[in-house]
């Protein structure tokens, strides 16, 4: 993709009013599923410009940790990180915004979920500026079904329907690639989309386009905890949980880009971290049993697969 620097500028108001409806309706969606459990939300301003509202889910019934969080910040010079494919715009302002949130339930078959909408903005003395949109959405099981996949893959199919013919298969991919943990040469979860350096179309379009990966988020992920939230589990299913989500942590640690673009950008730490679970192991060299569940998650979902 290439970025755009001659179409006129996306309406960041609009953006950002559409991107705190978002974090609120989310928000709702989960606290609805939790039944008791409440978002706290942490305001803050960043002294280079800018701020955030986070909010915060912690020691819920269904949801054990979820942060969704909301920001909009000023960067008097981007990072590596945000330049690394474009070093003309090495050092330039910009501002960014966007929703991000990851969601840790407790009970271990209702699958962990990430899910980003941003918009960035970078600006050049004397020449226009320079956008992009990014996100995308993603799924990790710890117990796979397959009724679960495939419904998580025909509502990102669906969404992308309007916007081309080969907007889904080019975005899957995309996201089964970024999602793989080298380290491990396993992919993080079963994918769902990604996309960065949107600006293939005109402003309008690029940010319907993040309307309708915001909004088919919840339409994904929300009838997944209905189904699973109350299916029983024990010691073993827990023991696994854990386990498995010491990947999501050296993911997020090692790869992710808005991780490494939030710390390098002196971003709010809080904030940048809260996508970390409360509670997560490691067991050295171990292996799952032939022919039980956990095993099955290896051999059946931790693969990429036509779903929809």
């Amino acid at each position: 993709m290439t970025t755009s620097s001659f179409a006129a500028s996306p309406d960041v108001a609009a953006v950002k009013k559409f991107l705190l409806d978002l974090q609120d309706r989310i928000c709702a969606m989960l606290e609805a599923e939790d039944g008791g459990a409440r978002f706290r939300t942490d305001d803050w301003t960043r002294e280079e410009g800018g701020g955030g509202r986070s909010r915060i889910l912690e020691g819920g019934a269904v949801i054990e940790k979820a942060g969704v969080l909301f920001s909009h910040v000023n960067v008097h010079r981007m990072p590596p990180s945000a330049t690394a494919h474009r070093p003309e715009l090495a050092g330039s302002k910009a501002q960014a915004l966007g929703v991000s949130l990851v969601i840790h339930p407790r009970n271990p078959y209702v699958p962990t979920s990430h899910a980003n909408v941003r918009l960035f903005i970078a600006e050049r003395d004397g020449q226009p500026p320079v956008w992009w949109f990014g996100g995308g959405f993603d799924l990790t099981p710890y117990y796979g079904f397959d009724e679960d996949c495939r419904h998580w893959h025909q509502v990102a199919r669906n969404l992308c329907a309007p916007f081309g013919e080969n907007v889904h298969a080019e975005f899957k991919k995309w996201c089964d690639e970024y999602f793989f943990i080298k380290h491990r040469n396993e992919p993080r979860g079963i994918g769902g989309l990604f996309y960065d350096d949107l600006s293939r179309w005109d402003a309008d379009t690029c940010f319907a386009f993040m309307r309708a990966v915001g909004n088919g988020f919840i339409d994904a992920y929300q009838p997944i905890v209905a189904r699973r939230k109350h299916t029983p589990y024990g010691e073993r299913e827990r023991d696994f949980q854990l386990y498995r989500r010491g990947r999501y942590v050296e993911f997020n640690l090692v790869y992710d880009r808005g991780t490494l673009f939030g710390l390098q950008s002196g971003g709010r730490t809080e904030s940048i971290l809260a996508s970390l679970p409360n509670l997560v192991s490691w067991r050295y060299d171990w292996q799952p049993e032939p022919g039980t569940p956990e095993a099955a998650l290896y051999e059946n979902y931790l693969r990429p697969r036509d779903w929809a």
